[in-house]
């Protein structure tokens, strides 16, 4: 049970930055407008890299391979996309209330992150 439980939240944890990343290249101008939107210089650069790297380490962590280092990348682009894209405290109403429940959801799925990477950091020592 506990293996079964394990799998199936890494791979519904890795779904969650496996589609955002894909559509980061499908939805290319939707992403673009955004980030202008919130004054983010680099955009095409940080866009690509941002979908690349979710791709790749959702894969990794799907295929439980490099999966504490991979979480912690993942982990590192939530607090940095969450400062950047989720700035309640610049908004007020409806959008910054949208935005801030945005915020606090990243923050839970950081936390995952965290979870998953310890976890995974402890069992591939543990097999050694």
């Amino acid at each position: 049970m506990d293996k079964a439980l394990n799998t199936t939240g890494r791979v519904l944890l890795a779904l969650y930055f496996l589609l955002p990343g894909i559509m980061k290249f499908v939805a290319w101008d939707m992403h673009v407008a955004l980030m202008v939107k919130h004054q983010m210089m680099l955009i095409p650069l940080l866009l690509a890299a941002a979908g690349v790297v979710q791709i790749a380490a959702a894969l990794l962590i799907m295929a439980n391979r490099y999966t504490a280092i991979s979480a912690l990348v993942l982990a590192a682009m939530v607090l940095l996309i969450n400062i950047n894209l989720h700035d309640f405290w610049n908004f007020s109403g409806i959008e910054g209330a949208h935005e801030q429940q945005n915020f606090v959801k990243n923050l839970a799925i950081f936390a995952g992150l965290l979870l998953l990477a310890g976890h995974s950091w402890k069992t591939s020592f543990q097999r050694n």
